[in-house]
């Protein structure tokens, strides 16, 4: 357990070096969260509400929607296609770890340092435009949405290390993966709630996974998710990463008998 704690830190302390492309990343995110939140500031100027959502709720949205894709979909799975790729897997195989327990223990340690940012620009944020938020005071329900953010945060890891598999097969990972969670981003709810959807879309996406790494966070924590569906959608969840565990371990085990070290 110790040396994945230093392969965390190790990656805290990389990012503390090469800054720039970290700071791009967080300027995005900070532009896309202010074109989000300006757009429903639009939306419910002249009435004050939008669907079942009041002002203060769809911008506390907005604003959490922005804090937990911070903290679910900064990952450093993108580097696992590259070590296939270029070949540097094999000298990751002789080491005393699991391959992809580093990988996590890499994710982890980015995003701790993408937490601390994001609660720095959201900071900054409200206190420059003063929106009106909406407080969650019922501990239960704080607990349940760090429950549910951790489920996110792993279901997140396993599909982005799918996608770094992917270069097993084929070289090309990087536009693929940028498809993919360009899709994402919108069908978690990164953009809208998606129960403003009609009800048959939001059954569907209700099965699906990607509801699960924003949308069903943020919900619990605005208290708009009932008892029931907070133990439906946690079952889901669950299920998901299941599934997504074993898929992500039987392509590791059939990638492995394919590699041959190309260019190491």
């Amino acid at each position: 357990m110790n040396i994945y704690f230093r392969v965390a830190k190790n990656t805290w302390d990389e990012m503390m070096t090469y800054r720039f492309n970290f700071m791009m990343w967080r300027i995005r995110n900070v532009l896309q969260l202010l074109t989000v939140y300006y757009l429903w500031v639009a939306v419910t100027i002249h009435n004050g509400h939008i669907f079942s959502y009041s002002r203060s709720l769809i911008l506390t949205y907005v604003l959490g929607v922005s804090f937990i894709g911070s903290i679910v979909f900064s990952t450093r799975t993108q580097e696992m296609g590259e070590n296939i790729n270029n070949g540097e897997l094999s000298q990751y195989l002789i080491r005393p770890l699991r391959y992809l327990g580093y990988w996590f223990a890499r994710d982890i340690g980015d995003k701790f340092f993408n937490i601390s940012f994001a609660l720095a620009e959201l900071t900054i944020v409200y206190l420059l435009l003063r929106p009106a938020i909406y407080l969650q005071l019922n501990g239960t329900m704080l607990i349940l949405t760090v429950v549910a953010v951790i489920l996110a945060v792993v279901m997140n890891f396993f599909i982005g290390s799918l996608l770094g598999l992917v270069a097993f097969w084929s070289p090309e990972v990087w536009a693929p993966r940028f498809i993919f969670f360009t899709l994402v981003s919108f069908f978690s709810g990164g953009l809208f709630p998606l129960d403003i959807l009609p009800v048959s879309l939001q059954h569907i996406f209700s099965l699906l996974p990607f509801g699960y790494l924003q949308y069903f966070p943020i919900t619990i924590y605005l208290g708009k998710v009932s008892s029931q569906g907070i133990l439906q959608g946690f079952t889901i969840a669950i299920i998901w990463n299941i599934f997504l565990y074993f898929l992500l371990l039987w392509v590791w085990r059939i990638g492995l008998r394919m590699y041959s070290s190309e260019g190491n």
